[in-house]
């Protein structure tokens, strides 16, 4: 059972697949939670999407995933009543990011496509649906524990009463710094993109073509390319400053931005619609590339930088404050930060691939030869070396080391007895109908079924 509640959690918090349902199920009402009805359909899809992820389901699917369906509707329910509202930037940064996810696993767009029997924009507005569903049910989460305080004393006690099997395991880790150099871009390559992207500007403003057309055809953006080179509503702060600063000085809809570089590469813009502190806008992107010779020298440069570190001649945070190019890690000794809650540990699957598999062959204090990479934050291909800083091996917790790891451990179990509790009410005020032939269940919330 305990499997089942994990589970169930699991895809309370999960950024799900949409997949289709079979086309020879007829569709039927099974459940009713409140207004809102449960089809055999949407179980069958949820079915189908668990055998893409290759979910274990610890108990009968067609008992599990409708109370998963009825919890979520509890939440949307609730999301309702507090009149919540999912934040559009995120959920479209979200969508595609998964969808870019999809398409590196299967292959292409067209296999995608082929793969759930629905074109690309379909996909895109089921998988807008689902994050801007799960969006609202962690708000409703949020406002249920955002009252709630761990405190050290409630660490220690929780700690002190964990039986050994409950004591959680701390991954290995390991602590890395990164010295980068771009390789330069010929100038005769950068004049050309200029070139390009003012003559799309020309062919949009002359009404010759679309500008979401040459985007969907040309960006660099991928993600955005597939919307149209739309981004969404975002705010100032979203946005990286040249191209934030170009974007809120647009006034005309017709009229396309001048070509402007960032660190992305180069971009035109144009406006759709500015609403008070936010503005949604379509870009097209467009990186020049990198000649081989370019990358040579870049690594030659960094041969010339790793031989001064390993004499001692310089340390690698004064050669990072010298020479790299990377601005996230050039302040702080070249130490990479882990964007999941800002420390500088990171377990091996977190870090660019590039990076874990050098890292968890170096040993501490190591060196290692120049490699290229892509830069993650920019997608732009750089040079790079790494020093290991630290290493922590895998391991069970212990309040000396991985107090705030058990802080956290303390606080998502006072917060899922929490929800859980708010589950069991709800259950009791919620007009609920189950199908006769669908109550035959062991349910995680046996309030399902009204005695």
């Amino acid at each position: 059972m305990k499997k089942q509640i994990n589970l169930l959690l699991l895809l309370l918090v999960a950024f799900p697949v949409v997949m289709q349902a079979q086309s020879n199920v007829i569709d039927e009402i099974v459940w009713v939670v409140g207004d809102e009805a449960i089809f055999k359909s949407e179980v069958e899809t949820q079915l189908q999407q668990m055998k893409y992820e290759k979910a274990e389901v610890d108990g009968n699917p067609y008992c599990i995933i409708p109370e998963q369906l009825a919890i979520r509707k509890l939440f949307l329910h609730q999301a309702k009543l507090d009149s919540l509202t999912a934040n559009e930037s995120n959920v479209n940064m979200q969508v595609n990011m998964r969808i870019d996810e999809m398409i590196a696993q299967i292959g292409s767009q067209e296999k995608l496509e082929e793969y759930f029997g629905r074109n690309i924009k379909k996909i895109r507005e089921e998988l807008s649906t689902q994050a801007r569903e799960q969006a609202l049910i962690q708000q409703v989460q949020q406002s249920l524990t955002s009252n709630l305080k761990i405190t050290p004393s409630d660490v220690r006690k929780t700690f002190s009463q964990l039986k050994e099997d409950e004591i959680p395991t701390v991954p290995a880790t390991t602590e890395v710094q990164i010295l980068t150099i771009e390789p330069r871009y010929d100038p005769a390559e950068i004049e050309a993109i200029k070139t390009r992207l003012r003559e799309f500007k020309q062919r949009v403003e002359s009404g010759d073509a679309s500008f979401s057309m040459l985007a969907t055809l040309y960006s660099d953006d991928l993600g955005s390319a597939r919307n149209g080179g739309e981004l969404g509503f975002m705010g100032r702060a979203q946005l990286v400053p040249e191209f934030a600063t170009e974007a809120f000085n647009l006034t005309d809809p017709n009229k396309v931005s001048k070509v402007i570089q960032s660190e992305f590469g180069f971009h035109i813009i144009q406006l759709i619609e500015k609403r008070g502190d936010k503005v949604n806008v379509r870009h097209i992107l467009l990186k020049p590339k990198v000649k081989l010779e370019d990358k040579v020298t870049a690594t030659r440069q960094l041969d010339s930088i790793t031989d001064l570190i390993r004499s001692n001649k310089i340390s690698f945070e004064n050669a990072v404050m010298l020479f790299s190019n990377d601005k996230d890690t050039r302040m702080n000794g070249g130490s990479m930060a882990n964007p999941k809650d800002g420390t500088t540990k990171f377990e091996y699957k977190d870090l660019p691939p590039e990076i874990s598999k050098l890292a968890y062959q170096l040993g501490v204090g190591e060196l290692s030869n120049p490699f290229t990479m892509t830069n993650p934050a920019t997608g732009r291909e750089v040079c790079a070396i790494i020093k290991v800083k630290a290493k922590t091996e895998a391991h069970k917790a212990n309040m000396e080391e991985d107090y705030q790891l058990l802080k956290n451990f303390v606080q998502s179990k006072e917060s899922a007895q929490i929800i859980d509790k708010w589950i069991r009410e709800k259950q009791k005020d919620t007009y609920i109908r189950i199908e006769p032939s669908w109550q035959k269940c062991e349910f995680q919330y046996p309030g399902w079924v009204k005695k």
